[in-house]
């Protein structure tokens, strides 16, 4: 067994084992509370640049499938875990974990105290740091993670969206998507015509187009840099900006495109880093948090109903509250820390969450935004 280590730029070093491709990988460690899902992580390409170390103590245990993937493959820097699990122990799985990481040259490390490393990033914030299969060369990798470019400020969109505009059909995934996480299609059900959607591809995750085509939508997908012209071209129904990487502030292209897509009075919904953009388009501003918020369990209140959503996150900015204007109302808040979860504008057909509406695995709660969007798209039909 290789062994490796993780150096984090405030001087902390862990010591583990080599799990995936031998080498080097720099990033920002965060870290995911999720106890399933690992290779839905793995493949969010909301995880660019960034090293993820998962808090529950055993990974892998399940394998993987190509039927969960959220991307065309990993997108993460790098993966870190407790005890990875050396088979995989479930009729779906088509390989095992350690082969996954290998074959798409993920470096990852294993066999580290992750719940110490998770204290820490809780206590001290989300840090840079480098996984390296050197074990010798300790003090350079902590020098090293000083030198990596801190994540304000990086536009990571454009390393992860689509080339080209393409039509989504259920099968470009090579999953099974008549039934996804739980969630059933509902094609069928009685509607006056297939919907078109236009939607920003800032890194989308596969089933959130999964879940628009259940909801009887064609989904139009833009690369991240297309003029709003492009998506206003096709006659939309709906407009959608999908989640991403990285810091929203440097993406004044998308700040630019999502106000002129507001202007044109088009229904829209944004979920993650889209939620961001609209909040910046509409006039507001974001801040980063601490050590940002990922996993499944995160409670979420609609002030609008008073209930509580269970919901599952994946980011590590916000909007701040104050900066927002008078026409635009926070929906949902965060039962945590009290950052906004949703937003909405009070005259024009525009909402968002900042929180994963289609997460597989993960809580249904808040599917519903899903049919809230068609329903303003149908009330203007």
């Amino acid at each position: 067994m290789t062994k490796a280590i993780l150096a984090l730029e405030n001087g902390t070093c862990y010591e583990g084992v080599s799990l995936g491709k031998q080498g080097k990988t720099s990033g920002e460690v965060v870290f995911n509370t999720s106890m399933t899902g690992y290779q839905e992580v793995l493949t969010d390409p909301s995880y660019s640049g960034q090293i993820v170390a998962m808090t529950c103590p055993q990974i892998g245990n399940y394998g993987v499938t190509d039927n969960d993937h959220e991307s065309r493959g990993p997108q993460v820097a790098g993966f870190i875990m407790r005890d990875a699990s050396p088979i995989a122990s479930n009729w779906r799985a088509s390989d095992t974990l350690h082969n996954y990481l290998e074959e798409h040259d993920i470096v990852a490390i294993s066999d580290i105290d992750t719940r110490s490393l998770t204290r820490l990033l809780r206590s001290s914030g989300v840090m840079r740091g480098i996984v390296t299969t050197d074990a010798s060369r300790m003090e350079q990798a902590i020098e090293e993670a000083k030198t990596i470019a801190p994540m304000e400020g990086l536009d990571l969109v454009q390393h992860v969206t689509c080339p080209d505009p393409f039509i989504w059909r259920d099968d470009m995934d090579l999953g099974n998507s008549s039934e996804v996480g739980n969630f059933t299609l509902i094609n069928e059900r009685s509607i006056k015509q297939r919907l078109r959607i236009a939607a920003y591809d800032f890194g989308m995750k596969w089933n959130i187009l999964r879940r628009l085509t259940a909801y009887g939508c064609d989904v139009h997908v833009f690369p991240a840099t297309s003029p709003a012209s492009d998506l206003l071209a096709i006659e939309p129904h709906g407009i959608f900006l999908s989640n991403g990487p990285g810091d929203p502030a440097p993406l004044d292209y998308a700040v630019a495109n999502a106000r002129e897509l507001i202007a044109s009075d088009v229904p829209m919904f944004g979920i993650c880093l889209g939620h961001q953009v609209l909040g910046l388009a509409l006039g507001g501003k974001t801040y980063k948090l601490k050590f940002g918020h990922r996993g499944a369990n995160h409670p979420v209140k609609n002030l609008a109903t008073n209930r509580i959503e269970i919901t599952s996150q994946n980011h590590g900015f916000a909007i701040d509250s104050d900066s927002l204007s008078s026409d635009v109302e926070v929906t949902h808040v965060n039962l945590y820390d009290g950052t906004v979860e949703g937003l909405r504008h009070t005259t024009r057909p525009v909402f968002a969450v900042q929180y994963h509406p289609e997460a597989s695995p993960g809580p249904h709660d808040a599917d519903y935004l899903f049919q809230d969007f068609i329903d303003a798209i149908e009330s203007r039909c």
